[in-house]
């Protein structure tokens, strides 16, 4: 609830702010979650990193039909029970929504299954696609994101924000 209220304000009050930016108003609700800045998850997706990365796209249907990180798995907000993932104990898994606050929920949840190394992408998929990193959808390269909604997709580049439908 505090994103909600602190996001208005930092949405209505400023032109332009970093979704980085909002990486304290995510942790007061989500005080256990770790993170993961986009440079550092790009660094290990890029290396040879031995074990796999689990990338989980915690938005709606409608947003990761838009882009999402190649390779993502989309699971619906709020999820708990990962059953169906088949997480390996040793996985390193990383969760990202359009700021993080959604996939924060996600990524504390599975935390709480027990698994250790899981993050929460700092600045969601808007700071990923602001510093022009790739962006997928059906395995062709795009440029847009879907902006959530008008007001949240302010944290966008305009050139980046694909149409509400």
């Amino acid at each position: 609830m505090a994103l909600a209220i602190a996001g208005a304000v930092f949405l209505h009050s400023l032109r332009r702010v970093s979704p980085v930016a909002l990486r304290p108003l995510v942790a007061a609700d989500f005080p256990h979650v770790r993170w993961i800045s986009t440079k550092e998850l790009a660094q290990k997706l890029d290396g040879a990193e031995e074990r796999k990365i689990l990338l989980l796209d915690v938005r709606t249907e409608e947003e990761f039909e838009v882009s999402h990180l190649e390779s993502a798995l989309r699971v619906e907000p709020g999820t708990t029970d990962f059953t169906h993932l088949a997480l390996s104990p040793d996985a390193l898994v990383v969760a990202y929504c359009s700021v993080g606050y959604r996939s924060a929920a996600v990524v504390d949840a599975v935390r709480q299954a027990g698994f250790e190394e899981v993050f929460n992408l700092e600045g969601g998929l808007f700071q990923w696609a602001n510093e022009g990193r790739r962006l997928s959808r059906h395995g062709e390269r795009v440029t847009e994101v879907h902006p959530y909604d008008e007001a949240w997709g302010r944290l966008l580049r305009p050139e980046l924000r694909a149409p509400l439908s």
